[in-house]
């Protein structure tokens, strides 16, 4: 059986995929070189998950590979309409991220109710000042996205003491961990009760802005807002906005609508928001999980067997099961 060619775009450090040894020609590419190497493909993978190379570079016609693998969660920065129109099969890096991300939602829950950030600042300038603080065990958090990652978000908080309600594309009734999935146009009439709001979304035509202003005005002036999702879940200015006149009590920032952020941009300086660089998932060991998670999935490849993970890609996302 001659060699599987698997192609990956690249960034540091590459992947270690020495189980392909002896299995399939592996090659690389950066994004000035996909466009020519992807006929000569059978399999990609994605491991720069934060490049457009794939959606720009994706042929409309002739030979191109016949799956794609991403090394993140979401799909958004390779679907394009030549992927979705042809039967080129996508698959995601479901089951690496879900639970670190969790942990690191709850970390936020925890130190903006507990006020470590105020703690920090005055032991910075030597002030002894007693304050009171929030009380986890009792609030309330609106979890927007029901796949994995926001499931397993929900679940966290729950074992904290939170009352979540988890919001998806279409109601689901007698959910073993939440009782009741709420559908996405329920949003509106849940925010007014969220102590936190968890944007855990996919990216699609119907969730990009879904965080604007109309949004943040529905929140409680005490409301949190926490987006580890996409970056363009959220109109930017309008969450400033909301910041800036106290509109919203505090938010936290994972991911942007452009990546890197810029020294000069002023989201570094909003009062009452955390901005971290896209990290919520990523724990010591997380590109070898990634790693092998592609290697399992090239075993499923290489027996004519089913690929797990396997996208819609006319929805965005790994449908629940």
């Amino acid at each position: 059986m001659p060699k599987s060619t698997v192609l990956v775009l690249g960034s540091d450090p590459p992947p270690n995929l020495d189980r392909l040894a002896g299995r399939a020609q592996v090659i690389y590419a950066d994004a000035s070189s996909l466009a020519d190497r992807l006929p000569t493909a059978d399999v990609l993978l994605a491991w720069d998950f934060t490049s457009d190379a794939v959606r720009e570079a994706w042929p409309e016609k002739g030979p191109r590979p016949g799956w794609v693998h991403t090394a993140s969660a979401g799909v958004d920065r390779l679907l394009c309409p030549a992927l979705i129109a042809d039967d080129t099969l996508v698959t995601n890096a479901r089951g690496v991220f879900e639970q670190p991300i969790a942990e690191y939602v709850a970390g936020l829950v925890i130190a903006m109710a507990k006020d470590f950030y105020g703690s920090w600042e005055l032991q910075r300038q030597r002030r002894w000042q007693h304050r009171e603080t929030l009380r986890v065990a009792g609030s309330r958090a609106v979890v927007v996205g029901s796949g994995p990652i926001g499931r397993a978000i929900g679940t966290t908080l729950l074992a904290l003491g939170v009352k979540v309600d988890l919001v998806g594309r279409r109601a689901r009734e007698d959910d073993p961990d939440f009782g009741f999935v709420h559908p996405g146009d329920a949003l509106n009439d849940l925010l007014p009760q969220a102590d936190w709001v968890v944007c855990a979304a996919p990216l699609t035509d119907a969730t990009r802005g879904l965080f604007g202003k109309e949004a943040f005005a529905r929140m409680p002036a005490g409301a949190r807002f926490i987006n580890i999702g996409r970056g363009s879940l959220v109109v930017e200015k309008d969450l400033v906005a909301a910041l800036r006149g106290r509109q919203i009590a505090a938010a936290a920032l994972d991911v942007f609508e452009e990546e890197p952020l810029s020294t000069d941009s002023s989201l570094w300086d909003v009062p009452h928001l955390i901005v971290s660089p896209h990290m919520s998932g990523d724990t010591l060991g997380w590109r070898d999980a990634l790693a092998e998670q592609f290697q399992d999935n090239f075993d499923q490849w290489s027996a004519g067997e089913p690929l797990r993970n396997l996208v819609d890609k006319r929805l965005g996302y790994v449908p629940v099961q």
